[in-house]
């Protein structure tokens, strides 16, 4: 395919911008004076082993859930969804009492945190007694999970702590299973992201492994079990979990079509490539997830701030086997939030800002329903998200 010339790019951008703002016939360009990080500036993606000091650990994330619990006034209400394979809390935290519910988890890779905190500072929001909470509540619940890798967030790894024989031990049927493809052998531990099933009541098979990136998982890991029971239990309350929303980290040297600084934020609502591939999910509704990640985009732009350096992630994915892919397919509108920047290379450079651009982004979802704007969004905005691109070399 053939390089666009700059001239044209921009010109693309700046539609698509004006598009995705709402502003007809205003060509608002996404490009302009850096005020994020230029490109030529050092963009942090080195691997290290940087202070982890700046986020929440479990025993943190336990006192902090309390606080919010207690100072709600019975708005917020906290519960152990489950527990890790080494024994901690996986907590989900519910607030408000509205027809269309949101689930939202983070953390499910133990090194990537800024979803957490962004979590915890929706909840005070949300249990506060302003009027816009207040309407909130009135119109939406919202279910979190704001660490469903507890054992991941103490080692700070990506993965959990769970051994393959400890899966053996639980389902003796798997004795003459070959490993998983998703359990790190080097480390221990699995990718709990992989371990997903659309079908809730899935149980595994020897012949079903090792499976691979295209195939769905088999909930043979107690986060993965902890977050299916959280939203099989809304499900048949609300007969369909309307959104559900993964925050995660990505790396941090990634920059957008037209853009001349890094992106802070990507996001997506493409998992399946072809629903049917996988049985009869007459639910899945991709437009539904294009709404809600315009909603998101649109709450996040605000002149040239680094807030509004979003992109779309990569749109080649096929990954039944993720909390996303799954509930997608079970019909929840997804969205995937990879926020700039691991943990551990990352540390806590523009945590502040990382942390609200994420809260923001939530809010985007909430206000578009409690204002009943975000079935009117039009999906195709979705298509004129800037994609994202590795940054160009000299």
């Amino acid at each position: 395919m053939p390089t666009a010339s700059p001239s044209r790019v921009k010109r693309h951008v700046a539609v698509a911008a004006a598009l995705l703002i709402g502003i007809p016939g205003v060509a608002v360009s996404l490009t302009g004076p850096a005020a994020a990080q230029p490109l030529e500036s050092h963009c942090g993606n080195e691997t290290g082993n940087k202070s982890v000091q700046g986020f929440i650990s479990h025993e943190e994330l336990r006192r902090s859930l309390q606080q919010i619990e207690q100072s709600s006034n019975g708005h917020v209400s906290v519960d152990v969804a489950g527990y890790s394979n080494q024994g901690r809390e996986i907590w989900s935290a519910r607030v408000g009492e509205g027809d269309t519910v949101v689930m939202v988890q983070s953390q499910i890779h133990g090194n990537e945190m800024h979803g957490t905190a962004a979590l915890l500072d929706a909840l005070r929001t949300l249990g506060n007694n302003s009027k816009r909470s207040e309407e909130i509540r009135k119109a939406v619940t919202i279910v979190a999970v704001p660490k469903l890798n507890p054992d991941g967030g103490e080692l700070v790894t990506r993965q959990n702590a769970r051994s393959w024989s400890d899966v053996v031990a639980d389902f003796p049927q798997l004795a003459s299973a070959r490993t998983a493809w998703n359990y790190n052998t080097r480390l221990g531990g699995f990718d709990v992201n992989r371990d997903f099933n659309p079908n809730l009541d899935y149980v595994p098979q020897a012949g079903d492994f090792p499976g691979n990136s295209a195939s769905t998982g088999w909930y043979i890991t107690p986060e993965a079990q902890a977050a299916r029971d959280v939203y099989r239990a809304l499900e048949q309350e609300f007969g369909t979990v309307h959104v559900f929303a993964d925050l995660h980290n990505q790396a941090a040297c990634y920059t957008g079509v037209g853009m001349d600084d890094f992106t802070t934020l990507s996001i997506s609502g493409r998992f399946i490539t072809n629903p049917a591939q996988h049985g009869n999910w007459p639910k899945f509704n991709y437009d539904a997830s294009r709404r809600v990640n315009v909603a998101v985009y649109d709450a996040l732009q605000s002149g040239n701030s680094p807030q509004s350096k979003v992109t779309l992630y990569p749109q080649n994915t096929n990954l039944p086997g993720t909390a996303l892919g799954s509930f997608a397919l079970r019909g929840s509108a997804t969205i995937l939030f990879e926020t700039r920047g691991q943990t551990q290379s990352w540390g806590q450079k523009q945590h502040g800002m990382l942390t609200k651009q994420v809260e923001d982004g939530l809010f985007g979802i909430i206000d578009s329903i409690t204002d009943g704007t975000l079935n009117n969004i039009d999906p195709e905005r979705y298509e004129l998200i800037p994609e994202r691109m590795n940054v160009p070399r000299s």
